[in-house]
């Protein structure tokens, strides 16, 4: 009979016998972040006090990956490093408030490209692919910014393994965090995730202006903006008041995201952003067991749609479980060796190739 499968408390209990050289252990000390146990395999990050550390850190990583694997019942492990900016927090700084007039479009200093990654619906996947095309771009050998624009339903922090409140050294500029070689913010690491974010347009629009111009993105080829789904006030004024290279839609087959997908592709057309093209995510199934494919929410649907509308059909993306916790767990997809790995590697070779990152 195979043996059951670990708990949480059984991996906490083998991190606690990994002596840290300046005294006590993982557990003891909350290094340990995103801890995720799926039938036998185990996922999580360690976060390291800062960057320097992290980078004398890797043996402690492979021995914590090790010592898991011991376990029984355990089939894999999957153990990432990732540390905050060390620098001066301002508890004081403020995100939230009415935007300041422009001049005109803004575009970061340093950020040569923005592309907006967006949806008519949400529940497509937008965000996975957005953190996993980011990782792949980077990877690439890109210098790759993600923004998380979906201030009521911030995903991207707990997806890229990240969850230190950004620095600020002088109470206006944001130090964004860095994680998997792209530099990340995120209004979910600003905020208490317990606590709903209750604001009204001007709001909203005021949060993306500070993380677009007070966040110290630096030397960036791209920054990718994943955008809330739909087409409201956030959407709206990245397109508006900033310098877009374009956008991309994510949808998934079926009839019922198309008709909320083409009110994306209309909004941009409206505001005369280019469409680089369009996604389509869960394209299809391939059982583990038989390996039979299934095409659970209907096949081509977005395919069609752009030859329509006469945009490139960037990715077909099949839905695939370890995509699923590898965004749980912090570590996307991307960031491996599998062949949803090389489609995003596809991906980004495709926008880096035509110009677009």
């Amino acid at each position: 009979m195979a043996p059951l499968p670990p708990t949480k408390s059984d991996v906490e209990s083998a991190l606690r016998q990994l002596a840290l050289p300046d005294g006590g252990d993982l557990i003891s000390r909350d290094m340990v972040r995103a801890l995720a146990i799926e039938g036998g395999a185990v996922r999580f990050v360690i976060e390291a006090p800062s960057a320097a550390i992290a980078g004398q850190m890797e043996p402690l990583r492979r021995a914590a990956e090790g010592i898991v694997a011991r376990l029984p019942g355990v089939e894999k492990v999957t153990v990432a490093l990732t540390a905050p900016t060390a620098s001066k927090p301002a508890p004081s700084l403020k995100i939230g408030g009415h935007p300041t007039p422009q001049a005109g479009p803004m575009k970061p200093e340093g950020v040569a490209r923005i592309l907006a990654i967006g949806s008519g619906k949400g529940g497509v996947g937008k965000s996975t692919v957005s953190s996993n095309l980011a990782v792949a771009l980077a990877r690439a050998g890109r210098r790759v910014g993600l923004l998380d624009a979906d201030i009521y339903g911030p995903s991207q922090a707990r997806m890229m393994g990240v969850s230190a409140r950004p620095a600020s050294p002088d109470g206006k500029t944001i130090i964004p965090l860095k994680a998997h070689g792209v530099t990340i913010m995120s209004i979910g690491l600003m905020l208490d995730e317990a606590k709903a974010v209750v604001w009204r347009g001007p709001m909203l629009m005021g949060a993306l202006q500070q993380m677009l111009g007070q966040v110290a993105w630096g030397d960036l080829d791209v920054l990718l903006v994943d955008l809330p789904p739909g087409t409201g006030d956030v959407a709206m004024t990245l397109c508006q008041k900033s310098e877009l290279e374009g956008a991309i839609v994510v949808s998934t087959p079926q009839d019922v995201a198309l008709l909320d997908a083409r009110k994306a592709l209309d909004m941009f057309a409206t505001l005369k952003t280019p469409v680089l093209g369009l996604i389509e995510n869960m394209s299809v199934f391939a059982c583990p067991h038989c390996g039979k494919e299934s095409h659970i929410f209907g096949h081509g649907g977005v395919a069609a749609e752009a030859a329509k509308m006469g945009v490139p059909l960037l990715a077909a993306l099949p839905i695939d479980l370890d995509t699923r916790l590898g965004g749980y767990a912090g570590t996307p997809i991307a960031a491996g060796n599998s062949p949803m790995a090389e489609a995003y590697a596809t991906l980004a070779a495709r926008l880096i190739a035509e110009g677009h990152a």
